[in-house]
């Protein structure tokens, strides 16, 4: 309480014009209530009182600073227009902050992209189309959608076949990584034919060619990015373009890994079946290995038994029994940028 008193005291004698004030307002233990005091201050001149202030930045979320363009599959693509940097911006945010999703996204990327490059390469499809099985399905060959899509490069059921893939109750490709991504390169390599644009090639695999087509001449413009389309379609480049920006380098962007984090390429081996199988449990067992293996490396097998009935061969791969066992020091690190300096 004496401290408010002071408080009041020394505001007032900080005053250079005669103050009256109610002192039995001020001093609660006068006896004289009601008394008017008249209090006169002398002007002084007082020195100005110098503040430092210092800003300490504490740790938090902050907004990531964004590109004026960015290089996608050897175009440059300007993002300084109002609609492309908003639409940017979105879909980096949304990325940086699915933490889960985002560090298993570089974790798979350790152990897929050595396999998906070779294949780009050799259909002479650009290296940044791996960004979009990326966002596909965060580079997980089992994944399902609720549209009926599967696989790494989630090709519906009409769209697998055409592009040369099995799919059925026994075998379904669309699971197998290598063969589809060949797949995927063949749909897009088509795409590119018609736009000569991977940008826009890229919007078609999401919404397909004759929306595309269509749309890109009844709105009358010529690249992908400047279409009106549903809103999913309308993401779907950018999520691409942010995926490549980001996995190039998650340290800009305060994501920070180990070797030992990664998931290592698995060293495997392969077997061919070209006859019936009544048993995958009995071929899993003549390969000296666990069923549970067998599944694992083979998604696309689809029932406990094979009819072939065609006489078609089939590749198996599984693990090497011996190279089982993480050894996480000698991790091999696909790219330099996704982990921090060992000291």
């Amino acid at each position: 309480m004496w401290n408010k008193y002071v408080c009041v005291v020394f505001a007032v004698l900080m005053l250079s014009e005669p103050l009256v004030f109610n002192a039995a307002a001020i001093w609660p233990f006068t006896k004289q209530h009601g008394t008017k005091v008249a209090v006169v201050v002398e002007p002084k001149e007082v020195a100005p009182v110098v503040q430092q202030t210092t800003v300490v930045m504490e740790a938090g979320t902050e907004s990531p600073d964004l590109p004026n363009e960015i290089v996608f599959c050897g175009k440059k693509i300007d993002l300084r227009r109002y609609d492309m940097r908003e639409r940017y911006d979105k879909e980096l945010l949304s990325m940086l902050f699915t933490h889960s999703s985002t560090l298993l996204l570089i974790k798979r990327a350790n152990r897929y992209f050595p396999i998906i490059e070779p294949i780009l390469k050799k259909y002479g499809v650009p290296d940044d189309i791996k960004y979009l099985a990326c966002i596909e399905s965060h580079l997980d060959a089992k994944a399902t959608s609720s549209a009926g899509a599967v696989g790494m490069w989630q090709f519906m059921p009409e769209t697998g076949r055409q592009y040369g893939l099995q799919i059925d109750g026994d075998v379904d490709e669309r699971y197998n990584v290598e063969k589809s991504t060949e797949a995927a390169c063949k749909y897009l390599n088509y795409a590119y034919s018609l736009y000569g644009d991977w940008a826009t090639a890229a919007a078609s695999y999401n919404t397909g060619y004759a929306r595309v087509t269509k749309e890109l001449a009844r709105q009358r413009v010529n690249n992908g990015l400047d279409l009106w389309l549903v809103d999913e379609t309308m993401r779907y480049v950018f999520r691409i373009l942010t995926c490549k920006d980001f996995m190039e380098d998650p340290q800009k962007y305060h994501f920070y890994l180990k070797r030992e984090h990664l998931y290592p390429p698995m060293v495997t081996k392969d077997t061919l079946i070209s006859g019936r199988v009544d048993n995958w449990v009995d071929v899993a067992d003549s390969l000296h290995i666990m069923y549970y293996d067998l599944k694992a490396f083979n998604t696309w097998i689809r029932n406990d038994s094979l009819p072939n009935k065609e006489g078609k061969t089939y590749k198996i791969t599984y693990p090497d029994p011996s190279k089982k066992q993480y050894d996480p020091s000698n991790t091999p690190v696909h790219q330099k940028n996704w982990v921090i300096k060992e000291k």
